[in-house]
C-alpha cells in the first residue's frame, strides 16, 4: 500500500489506466447535494440503476400491450422460456453448471425452499451451524425452520462467535466447531459474505469440513453474488442462494437465484414444496396430479416467471458479462478497496476514535470495508453525507462503505479519503 499516494492525480492516473472505466457511464449516479454525481458507495444494500434497465422493461411492456398472452409464446423474449435465458450467465457467476441453477422468487423465500430440502433433521442429527450476528432474514428462517421440526432455536441452531477482542470469525475456528458437532450437525448455513463485517469466508474448506463430519453445506450469497469469484461446483457447495439487488444492480426487491448441486438434480424423492412450475415440462400443461420434479435446480420452481424483475436482472447480468465476468471484476474491486484502506491508514487515526473491523487480507473480504466509530459515528455519518458520499449506517456506529467495480472510480474512493481528512481536522 505504500506505492499509493492521497492525491487527486494519483486518482485520477489509476483510472485512466481501468480497463472497466467506461462501464461507471453505463449507470444512473445519484447526484449530490451540490448538484454533481455523489460518491455512491451503498452498492452492498443497493446496486444502481443500469441505463439499459428501462428499456429492458419497457420491451416487456410493448409485448404485453401487442400480444397479452399470447407474449408467453410469440413476444422479443417468450415469456413461457424466460427465465432460462439466465440460466448460463446465472451459472458462470457462480461457478457451476446450468443444471445447478435457477433464477426464481426472491431471496429469502428461495432459503426456505431450500432449507424444506436440506435441513431434514434426525432424533441425533438435528443442528444447524450459522454465523452470530447473521443478517435477520437468515436468523428468522432458521428459527423459524427448526420450530417447523420441533425443535427450540436455543437447542438447534449453535452460533459461531469471534474469539474475543476479534471482530470476524478465523477459518480454524469454524472447522473446530464443525468437528465438535460431529454426527450432531444436519446442515450449516453462513453467509459467503458476512454484511456486518465484509468478510469473505473459505467456502470450500468449510463445504469440506461439514462433508466430513456428514453434513449439508449452503450458503446464502447475497453479499458474495457479484462481489466475488466463487467456484460453487467445484467446491462441492450442496445449495445456495442469492438476491440480485446489490452488487447485481437487478432493482429494489429483485429476483433471486438458486444453485443445487447436480448430485441432487435427479431426486425425485427429496422432501420439497411443489408447484406447477417446477414440474415436467414434458406434460405441465396436462394438469395431472402427482408432482414430477423438472432435473435439477429448475426443479424447485414454483411459478411462473416474474417477467419484469428478470428483464432488469437480465440487462444487469448482460453487463457483467460484457465487463467480462467476475475474475475481471474482482481484480479490480480488490484494488478499489485496498486503495480505500490505505486512504484509511494514512489518516493515522487511533483505534479507540476509528477502526477497520474488515479483515485486511484481500482474499477474506469483499468490496466492503467497515468501520468501527468509537466516537461521533453518526456525526461522521452525516458528514460524509452532506459532501455527497451516499454509504450506509449500521447500528450502533459501523459505517459500511463498498466500493463496487462496474461503476465505482478511484476517484471516489479518493474523495472519500479526502472527506475523511476533513472531517479529522
Amino acid at each position: 500500500m505504500t506505492s499509493f499516494q492521497p492525491t487527486p492525480a494519483f486518482a485520477a492516473q489509476l483510472d485512466a489506466q481501468d480497463t472497466l472505466r467506461d462501464f461507471r457511464s453505463r449507470f444512473h449516479i445519484p447526484p449530490g447535494p451540490d448538484g454533481q454525481e455523489s460518491v455512491y458507495l451503498c452498492g452492498n444494500s443497493l446496486g444502481l440503476m443500469p441505463k439499459t434497465a428501462r428499456a429492458a422493461v419497457e420491451q416487456e411492456f410493448a409485448d404485453w400491450e401487442r400480444l397479452g398472452v399470447e407474449g408467453h409464446f410469440h413476444g422479443t423474449s417468450p415469456w413461457m422460456h424466460y427465465h432460462e435465458t439466465l440460466t448460463d450467465a446465472s451459472a458462470r457467476l457462480v461457478g457451476a453448471k446450468p443444471v445447478e441453477v435457477v433464477v426464481m422468487n426472491n431471496l429469502t423465500t428461495n432459503l426456505h425452499l431450500l432449507l424444506i430440502s436440506f435441513y431434514r433433521p434426525t432424533a441425533t442429527r438435528y443442528k444447524v451451524l450459522m454465523e452470530g450476528g447473521a443478517f435477520p432474514s437468515d436468523q428468522y428462517a432458521l428459527e423459524s425452520q427448526v420450530k417447523l421440526h420441533g425443535y427450540t432455536p436455543e437447542a438447534a441452531i449453535v452460533e459461531l462467535v469471534p474469539r474475543p477482542g476479534e471482530h470476524t470469525l478465523r477459518t480454524e475456528d469454524i472447522e473446530a466447531k464443525i468437528r465438535e458437532l460431529g454426527d450432531s450437525l444436519a446442515t450449516i448455513i453462513l453467509g459467503g459474505v458476512n454484511y456486518y463485517t465484509g468478510q469473505a469466508f473459505d467456502m470450500a474448506a468449510i463445504t469440506r469440513a461439514g462433508h466430513a463430519v456428514g453434513a449439508i453445506v449452503g450458503f446464502d450469497l447475497a453479499h458474495a453474488a457479484g462481489n466475488l469469484e466463487m467456484h460453487l461446483h467445484d467446491w462441492d457447495v450442496d445449495f445456495a442462494c442469492w438476491c440480485t439487488y446489490k452488487y447485481l444492480n437487478s432493482g429494489p426487491g429483485g429476483t433471486s437465484g438458486v444453485y443445487v448441486h447436480e448430485r441432487f438434480a435427479n431426486r425425485p424423492d427429496l422432501p420439497r414444496l411443489a408447484g406447477w412450475w417446477g414440474h415436467d415440462p414434458s406434460d405441465r400443461f396436462q394438469m395431472k396430479k402427482g408432482f414430477r420434479p423438472m432435473q435439477g435446480a429448475a426443479g424447485w420452481q414454483l411459478s411462473n416467471a416474474q417477467i419484469f424483475p428478470m428483464a432488469i436482472h437480465r440487462a444487469a447480468l448482460a453487463l457483467v458479462e460484457e465487463a467480462g465476468g467476475m475474475a475481471v471484476l474482482r481484480r479490480k474491486s480488490e484494488q478499489l478497496t485496498t486503495y480505500l484502506e490505505f486512504l484509511i491508514h494514512n489518516l493515522n487515526l487511533p483505534a479507540s476514535q476509528l477502526e477497520i473491523i474488515t479483515p485486511p487480507d484481500p482474499a477474506t473480504r469483499g468490496c466492503q470495508l467497515s468501520l468501527l466509530v468509537h466516537q461521533q459515528g453518526r456525526e461522521l455519518f452525516d458528514f460524509l453525507a452532506s459532501n455527497g458520499i451516499i454509504a450506509d449506517w449500521r447500528e450502533p456506529n459501523v459505517i459500511r462503505l463498498a466500493p463496487v467495480p462496474l461503476y465505482n472510480s478511484f476517484g471516489d474512493v479518493q474523495r472519500v479519503g479526502a472527506a475523511l481528512a476533513q472531517w479529522r481536522k
